[in-house]
Protein backbone atom coordinates (compact mmCIF):
# COMPACT_ATOMS: atom_id res chain seq x y z
CA UNK A 1 0.00 0.00 0.00
CA UNK A 2 1.06 3.20 -0.95
CA UNK A 3 0.67 6.14 1.85
CA UNK A 4 0.24 9.56 0.65
CA UNK A 5 3.16 11.84 2.00
CA UNK A 6 2.51 15.43 2.94
CA UNK A 7 5.25 18.08 2.39
CA UNK A 8 5.89 20.14 5.10
CA UNK A 9 8.37 23.32 5.81
CA UNK A 10 10.11 21.89 9.18
CA UNK A 11 11.01 24.90 10.94
CA UNK A 12 14.62 25.36 11.58
CA UNK A 13 14.88 25.83 15.14
CA UNK A 14 13.54 22.49 15.34
CA UNK A 15 14.57 20.60 12.78
CA UNK A 16 17.75 22.37 11.64
CA UNK A 17 19.65 23.39 14.88
CA UNK A 18 23.36 22.35 15.73
CA UNK A 19 23.95 18.77 16.75
CA UNK A 20 25.33 18.69 20.52
CA UNK A 21 26.25 14.99 20.86
CA UNK A 22 27.30 15.06 24.40
CA UNK A 23 23.97 16.98 25.43
CA UNK A 24 22.19 14.11 23.36
CA UNK A 25 24.04 11.30 25.64
CA UNK A 26 23.83 12.64 28.49
CA UNK A 27 20.26 13.42 28.15
CA UNK A 28 20.13 9.24 26.87
CA UNK A 29 21.80 8.16 29.81
CA UNK A 30 19.75 9.85 32.40
CA UNK A 31 16.36 8.56 30.40
CA UNK A 32 17.87 4.96 30.83
CA UNK A 33 18.98 5.25 34.32
CA UNK A 34 15.30 6.27 35.40
CA UNK A 35 14.15 3.68 33.93
CA UNK A 36 16.10 1.16 36.43
CA UNK A 37 14.22 -0.40 39.42
CA UNK A 38 17.12 -0.10 41.37
CA UNK A 39 15.77 -3.47 43.58
CA UNK A 40 18.70 -5.27 43.70
CA UNK A 41 19.82 -6.08 47.01
CA UNK A 42 22.49 -8.53 48.56
CA UNK A 43 22.95 -9.40 52.45
CA UNK A 44 25.80 -8.64 54.54
CA UNK A 45 27.52 -11.46 57.10
CA UNK A 46 24.86 -9.90 59.80
CA UNK A 47 21.86 -10.64 57.79
CA UNK A 48 22.35 -14.04 56.19
CA UNK A 49 20.77 -16.85 57.71
CA UNK A 50 22.62 -19.00 60.38
CA UNK A 51 26.36 -19.17 61.53
CA UNK A 52 26.39 -18.18 64.90
CA UNK A 53 27.65 -20.80 66.45
CA UNK A 54 31.90 -20.92 66.40
CA UNK A 55 32.79 -23.20 64.02
CA UNK A 56 35.81 -24.71 65.79
CA UNK A 57 37.89 -23.21 68.92
CA UNK A 58 39.61 -20.25 69.26
CA UNK A 59 43.16 -21.91 69.75
CA UNK A 60 44.76 -25.15 69.05
CA UNK A 61 43.97 -26.29 65.68
CA UNK A 62 46.41 -24.79 63.85
CA UNK A 63 44.14 -22.98 60.91
CA UNK A 64 43.02 -19.61 61.47
CA UNK A 65 40.13 -18.21 64.35
CA UNK A 66 36.77 -17.81 62.79
CA UNK A 67 33.88 -16.47 64.47
CA UNK A 68 31.03 -17.58 61.88
CA UNK A 69 30.40 -19.47 58.98
CA UNK A 70 28.43 -16.58 57.77
CA UNK A 71 31.92 -14.58 56.77
CA UNK A 72 32.33 -13.32 53.46
CA UNK A 73 35.12 -15.73 52.91
CA UNK A 74 32.69 -19.12 53.20
CA UNK A 75 30.47 -20.30 50.59
CA UNK A 76 27.06 -19.75 51.50
CA UNK A 77 28.68 -16.25 53.83
CA UNK A 78 27.69 -12.73 53.20
CA UNK A 79 28.57 -10.22 50.77
CA UNK A 80 31.25 -7.39 50.88
CA UNK A 81 29.74 -4.22 49.06
CA UNK A 82 27.50 -5.76 47.12
CA UNK A 83 24.47 -3.97 45.83
CA UNK A 84 21.44 -2.19 47.88
CA UNK A 85 18.58 -0.71 46.39
CA UNK A 86 19.03 2.53 45.63
CA UNK A 87 17.40 5.56 43.05
CA UNK A 88 19.38 5.86 40.08
CA UNK A 89 17.61 8.94 38.40
CA UNK A 90 19.41 11.41 37.14
CA UNK A 91 17.98 15.73 37.49
CA UNK A 92 18.41 16.88 33.78
CA UNK A 93 16.74 20.22 33.35
CA UNK A 94 13.77 20.68 30.75
CA UNK A 95 16.19 23.03 28.51
CA UNK A 96 18.60 20.38 28.35
CA UNK A 97 15.75 17.60 27.32
CA UNK A 98 13.97 20.26 25.14
CA UNK A 99 17.83 20.92 23.43
CA UNK A 100 18.56 17.12 23.39
CA UNK A 101 15.41 16.14 21.46
CA UNK A 102 16.06 19.66 18.78
CA UNK A 103 19.17 17.98 18.17
CA UNK A 104 18.20 14.46 17.53
CA UNK A 105 15.52 15.58 15.39
CA UNK A 106 17.73 18.21 13.39
CA UNK A 107 20.07 14.94 12.77
CA UNK A 108 17.41 12.50 11.48
CA UNK A 109 15.88 15.28 8.99
CA UNK A 110 19.07 16.31 7.55
CA UNK A 111 19.12 12.83 6.58
CA UNK A 112 15.84 12.69 5.21
CA UNK A 113 14.56 10.88 7.47
CA UNK A 114 11.76 12.51 9.39
CA UNK A 115 8.38 11.63 7.44
CA UNK A 116 4.98 13.21 7.66
CA UNK A 117 1.73 11.37 6.58
CA UNK A 118 -1.64 11.81 6.51
CA UNK A 119 -2.14 8.32 7.70
CA UNK A 120 -1.00 4.82 7.08
CA UNK A 121 -4.30 3.04 7.70
CA UNK A 122 -7.35 3.78 5.55
CA UNK A 123 -11.05 2.37 6.72
CA UNK A 124 -12.88 1.63 9.85
CA UNK A 125 -10.65 -0.94 10.65
CA UNK A 126 -7.42 -1.97 12.15
CA UNK A 127 -4.57 -3.84 9.70
CA UNK A 128 -1.47 -4.32 10.66
CA UNK A 129 -0.40 -5.47 7.35
CA UNK A 130 -1.14 -2.22 5.79
CA UNK A 131 0.00 0.30 8.10
CA UNK A 132 3.41 -1.57 7.75
CA UNK A 133 3.11 -1.94 3.55
CA UNK A 134 2.57 1.40 4.47
CA UNK A 135 6.08 2.04 6.26
CA UNK A 136 7.91 0.24 4.00
CA UNK A 137 7.20 2.40 0.89
CA UNK A 138 8.51 5.15 2.68
CA UNK A 139 12.42 3.77 3.31
CA UNK A 140 13.82 0.46 3.19
CA UNK A 141 14.99 0.56 6.76
CA UNK A 142 13.26 -1.28 9.34
CA UNK A 143 13.13 0.90 12.62
CA UNK A 144 10.11 2.84 12.82
CA UNK A 145 9.46 5.32 15.96
CA UNK A 146 5.57 6.34 14.54
CA UNK A 147 4.49 9.42 16.45
CA UNK A 148 0.92 9.55 16.76
CA UNK A 149 -2.23 11.05 18.48
CA UNK A 150 -3.80 10.08 21.52
CA UNK A 151 -7.17 10.09 19.97
CA UNK A 152 -5.56 8.07 16.46
CA UNK A 153 -6.91 4.54 18.26
CA UNK A 154 -6.70 3.08 14.44
CA UNK A 155 -3.40 3.03 13.78
CA UNK A 156 -2.17 2.57 17.72
CA UNK A 157 -4.18 -0.93 17.13
CA UNK A 158 -2.84 -2.03 14.21
CA UNK A 159 0.81 -1.08 14.75
CA UNK A 160 0.83 -2.33 18.58
CA UNK A 161 2.12 -5.63 18.15
CA UNK A 162 5.04 -4.75 15.28
CA UNK A 163 8.57 -5.81 16.68
CA UNK A 164 10.03 -3.00 13.92
CA UNK A 165 7.56 -0.37 15.20
CA UNK A 166 7.83 1.75 18.08
CA UNK A 167 4.59 4.51 18.73
CA UNK A 168 4.96 7.14 20.88
CA UNK A 169 1.92 9.81 21.99
CA UNK A 170 2.79 13.30 20.50
CA UNK A 171 2.94 14.54 23.90
CA UNK A 172 5.53 11.78 24.92
CA UNK A 173 8.49 11.85 22.34
CA UNK A 174 11.48 11.88 23.33
CA UNK A 175 15.48 11.86 22.75
CA UNK A 176 16.03 8.13 23.35
CA UNK A 177 13.40 7.00 21.09
CA UNK A 178 14.54 9.37 17.94
CA UNK A 179 17.96 7.93 18.56
CA UNK A 180 16.92 4.72 18.81
CA UNK A 181 15.07 4.73 15.57
CA UNK A 182 16.48 4.66 11.65
CA UNK A 183 13.18 6.60 10.63
CA UNK A 184 10.55 9.11 12.04
CA UNK A 185 6.57 9.19 10.96
CA UNK A 186 4.67 12.05 12.09
CA UNK A 187 1.07 11.95 11.41
CA UNK A 188 -0.21 14.75 10.01
CA UNK A 189 -2.16 15.59 13.13
CA UNK A 190 0.40 14.68 15.19
CA UNK A 191 2.90 16.94 13.42
CA UNK A 192 0.61 19.82 13.59
CA UNK A 193 0.59 19.09 17.57
CA UNK A 194 3.90 19.26 17.60
CA UNK A 195 5.18 21.75 15.86
CA UNK A 196 2.84 24.24 16.46
CA UNK A 197 3.51 24.21 20.40
CA UNK A 198 0.12 22.32 21.36
CA UNK A 199 2.15 18.80 22.57
CA UNK A 200 4.64 18.56 24.96
CA UNK A 201 7.51 18.55 23.12
CA UNK A 202 10.54 17.86 25.43
CA UNK A 203 12.12 14.54 26.70
CA UNK A 204 10.53 12.22 29.23
CA UNK A 205 13.58 11.04 31.01
CA UNK A 206 11.97 10.02 34.61
CA UNK A 207 9.52 7.41 35.06
CA UNK A 208 6.28 8.59 33.71
CA UNK A 209 7.96 12.20 34.20
CA UNK A 210 6.29 15.39 32.17
CA UNK A 211 8.39 16.08 28.89
CA UNK A 212 9.70 19.66 28.62
CA UNK A 213 8.14 22.18 25.70
CA UNK A 214 10.53 23.22 22.81
CA UNK A 215 11.91 26.26 23.42
CA UNK A 216 12.21 29.14 20.50
CA UNK A 217 15.31 30.26 19.76
CA UNK A 218 14.39 33.72 21.29
CA UNK A 219 11.73 34.71 23.46
CA UNK A 220 8.91 36.81 23.25
CA UNK A 221 9.95 39.39 25.88
CA UNK A 222 13.49 40.28 24.37
CA UNK A 223 14.11 43.01 22.29
CA UNK A 224 13.49 43.47 18.89
CA UNK A 225 16.56 42.99 16.34
CA UNK A 226 17.85 45.11 13.25
CA UNK A 227 15.98 44.64 10.53
CA UNK A 228 17.89 41.23 8.29
CA UNK A 229 19.34 39.84 11.56
CA UNK A 230 18.99 37.41 13.39
CA UNK A 231 18.76 36.42 17.22
CA UNK A 232 21.71 33.37 18.43
CA UNK A 233 20.98 30.45 19.24
CA UNK A 234 20.50 28.82 22.67
CA UNK A 235 24.27 27.56 22.47
CA UNK A 236 25.66 31.21 21.83
CA UNK A 237 26.37 30.76 18.37
CA UNK A 238 25.59 32.07 15.08
CA UNK A 239 22.82 30.28 13.54
CA UNK A 240 23.46 28.59 9.76
CA UNK A 241 24.31 30.83 7.03
CA UNK A 242 24.46 33.92 9.17
CA UNK A 243 28.44 34.75 9.71
CA UNK A 244 28.44 38.37 10.91
CA UNK A 245 28.29 38.78 14.85
CA UNK A 246 26.58 42.30 15.05
CA UNK A 247 27.18 44.16 18.34
CA UNK A 248 24.23 46.23 20.56
CA UNK A 249 26.90 48.99 20.44
CA UNK A 250 26.30 49.85 16.91
CA UNK A 251 29.22 48.13 15.39
CA UNK A 252 29.85 44.82 13.94
CA UNK A 253 32.40 41.92 13.54
CA UNK A 254 33.20 39.70 10.45
CA UNK A 255 35.48 36.41 10.59
CA UNK A 256 39.25 37.24 11.14
CA UNK A 257 38.32 40.41 13.78
CA UNK A 258 40.26 39.99 16.55
CA UNK A 259 37.52 40.09 18.92
CA UNK A 260 35.51 37.81 16.24
CA UNK A 261 36.17 34.70 18.47
CA UNK A 262 36.52 36.27 21.97
CA UNK A 263 32.97 37.58 22.04
CA UNK A 264 29.29 36.62 21.63
CA UNK A 265 27.36 38.32 18.56
CA UNK A 266 24.13 39.83 20.27
CA UNK A 267 22.47 39.25 17.50
CA UNK A 268 23.51 38.01 13.65
CA UNK A 269 23.65 38.97 9.67
CA UNK A 270 24.48 36.81 6.82
CA UNK A 271 26.35 39.68 4.78
CA UNK A 272 28.70 42.85 6.21
CA UNK A 273 26.08 44.60 3.62
CA UNK A 274 23.09 43.82 6.19
CA UNK A 275 24.78 44.91 8.62
CA UNK A 276 25.81 48.35 7.71
CA UNK A 277 22.10 48.53 5.86
CA UNK A 278 20.68 48.27 9.88
CA UNK A 279 22.87 51.24 10.83
CA UNK A 280 25.94 49.26 12.30
CA UNK A 281 29.55 49.98 11.61
CA UNK A 282 32.91 47.84 11.52
CA UNK A 283 34.30 47.46 14.87
CA UNK A 284 37.98 48.03 13.99
CA UNK A 285 36.28 51.23 11.52
CA UNK A 286 34.91 52.73 14.53
CA UNK A 287 38.01 52.88 16.41
CA UNK A 288 40.15 54.21 14.16
CA UNK A 289 37.79 57.03 13.55
CA UNK A 290 38.51 57.75 17.26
Amino acid sequence: MAVNTVKVDLPAEIFDVEVNIPLIHQVVVAQQAAARQGTHATKTRGEVRGGGRKPYKQKGTGRARQGSTRAPQFAGGGTVHGPQPRDYSQRTPKKMKAAALRGALSDRARNGRVHVVDGLVSGDKPSTKAAIAALTSLTDRVGYLVVLERSDALTWLSLRNAPEVHIVAVDQLNTYDVVAADDVVFTKGAYDAFVNGTSVAGASTAKSESAAPVATEQATDEPALPAGAKAPLKSGKNPKGYEVQGLQSGTYLVEGDAAYDVSGGDFWFKSAEDAEAAGLTRADQKESDK
